[in-house]
Formats: C-alpha cells, structure tokens, sequence
C-alpha cells in the first residue's frame, strides 16, 4: 500500500480535539486552559468535537458520537490536524464503524498515544496514512518540564527534517496532572542496548497491549520490513509485557521485523534493566535482532513523537535513532 504523509502543521492552522476513547470531562479546568495555551502559543488554532464531553460510566462516550467527531474532523478542510483528549481503553470498538474513505481521501495529521495506537495502526493499515504517537491534547498541560517533548513535537509534525533522537536528561513518573508544581525528576541514565546491530525500516509503534487487540483482524499492519516502537503502562507487570511481547512474536508475519526499541516502563510495572534483558535474551527470535529500551516514550515523561509508517534506523554501536522520513 502506497504511504500518504500529511502536510506539516503551520502557523494559523485549526486543530480539532476529538475523544476516541476517555471523555474530556476528566480533564480539569486549569490543565484543559494550560493545553490550549501552549497550543495557541505555537500559532494555532483550536476547536472541538460537538461530543468531547458526553460521558458515560465507561467515562467514555457511545460509539455513534465518537464515530460523528473523527468523521466531521476528517472531513473539515478547514482542520490540518486532529488530536486526541486523552488515552483510555476502548477506541478499538470503533474499527468497524468508520469510513476508511473519509480519512484516506482526506488526510491530515493524527496524533495521541496510549489507546489510540489501535486506531493509529488501524488507519496505516486499512489507508497507508502516517499517524503520528505523541502527546495528546492533555499533555500539553504539563505546566513544567515539557520542554523536551514540545520540541520533539516541533521537529516531527512542523519541520521537515531528519530527526536524530537523543535521550532526555531527566524523566518522571509523577502524577504531575494532579499537582503541578510538586514533580520527581530522574536522571536519565540513557538508553540501554540489549541486542547489537543495525536496522532500517517502517516504524509501527504502539502500546503493547493495545497493538495486541489487533492481532488477527484486518486492522493489523504489515510488519514486513519494520522497527517495532512499543510500551506498556502501569497497568501492565514485567510478567505480562512478557506474555504480550511472545504473543506478538508468534505472529507469523513478525519474521518481517528488524529491529525492536522499547519505551521507558513506569514505577509500577516493576520492569528492571535486569528482568527486561532476560525476557529478551531468553527470546531466541529476538537474537538476531538489535534491541534499545528506556527510550523517551510510553506512560512516563517527557516523550517523543515519532510516525507510525514513516522510516526510521537505529544503530545500537553509535546508540542512534535517526527518524528519515515523517
């Protein structure tokens, strides 16, 4: 399938807000004034979905109203971009019910993370149309410390040049959407090369378990010639990534992977450096494979934004990550 790549953002562009799966009703007041601040400091535009904050108790909303605000985003030409509210759990119940033509036919920028990655695959796979995993329109309430990720922004959805990912300084894992000014920064102590070797291809990234939810329907990418992006939240344990990182390995068409980088895990999880080289040096199809891991995305801050179907290279030797094509 042909690629398609959106136009970059540019100054005096609209963007619409769209809630794939949480409702915007769980979002405070003072972080949704916080996001649209930073947003329009970069010269945009805002508007949102007519459902944004319909809500249920799946703090969600009904799969005809989410269906009605991706669509009436796609079609307005007026939007160059369109962001999710926020993660979640359930945006793979509307696979079924969109119009592939809409999006294929008017394409344009699509970004978030979490949950989102089922529908940000999805569209790659049924369109050819680069999505793109980033923040979300809530992330851009981080108040502090967001520095890193509005600049890894920046280069990936308003330049377009190569770009060469380096490691953040620090990172946290704070509920900073709670308190804003009480944040625990970690040093960075920088990637981790568990497997030598080079790589080049289509990156497909995705939420781990998320981009499991795919497996066997029509929604799931091709993996042949890619790097895999993938993570896991604080919902997940080392035990679990475990078991889903087999059962995507046990996907025939994994033989098509070349190399695999792992975002940074969350407190919770109990992911270490150790326990995370033993489940992938205990993987004899992964042996062959160049492996980084702690890399700057996932459930923890600050992250990058990279392309789901762009073309990225990784060098483990010069511990490089270069995104050529976005």
């Amino acid at each position: 399938m042909k690629k398609i790549y959106p136009k970059k953002l540019q100054v005096g562009d609209e963007i619409r807000v769209v809630a794939p799966s949480c409702s915007m009703t769980i979002i405070l007041p003072a972080n949704r004034e916080m996001a649209n601040k930073r947003l329009t400091d970069l010269g945009l535009k805002i508007s949102f979905g007519k459902n944004v904050e319909e809500i249920n108790e799946f703090r969600s909303s009904s799969i005809k109203s989410r269906i009605a605000d991706l669509h009436k985003a796609f079609l307005d030409s007026k939007v160059k971009a369109v962001f999710t509210v926020i993660g979640g759990f359930n945006c793979n119940q509307l696979l079924r019910y969109l119009d592939w033509n809409i999006i294929k036919n008017n394409p344009k920028i699509f970004i978030g993370y979490s949950d989102t990655t089922a529908l940000q695959n999805a569209i790659f796979a049924k369109t050819g149309l680069v999505t793109y995993s980033g923040p979300a329109w809530s992330t851009f309430s981080q108040k502090l410390h967001f520095d890193y990720t509005l600049d890894y922004f920046k280069k990936c959805l308003m330049l377009d040049e190569v770009i060469d990912i380096k490691p953040s300084k620090e990172w946290s894992d704070d509920a900073w959407y709670k308190d804003q000014n009480k944040r625990e920064l970690i040093k960075n102590e920088g990637w981790l090369v568990i497997n030598k070797g080079e790589a080049s291809g289509t990156l497909l990234g995705a939420n781990l378990c998320t981009f499991n939810l795919l497996q066997g329907t029509n929604y799931f990418p091709d993996l042949k010639n890619s790097v895999l992006f993938i993570e896991d939240d604080d919902v997940s344990s080392a035990e679990e990534i475990d078991r889903n990182l087999q059962s995507l390995i046990h996907l025939p068409s994994f033989k098509g992977v070349k190399g695999l980088v792992i975002g940074r895990f969350q407190k919770a999880t109990k992911m270490t450096n150790e326990k995370l080289i033993k489940i992938i040096q205990t993987k004899a199809e992964l042996k062959n494979l160049p492996v980084i891991a702690n890399v700057d995305f996932g459930h923890t801050s600050p992250l990058i934004t990279f392309p789901i179907g762009g073309e990225v290279s990784i060098d483990t030797k010069k511990k490089s990550i270069v995104i050529n094509k976005h």
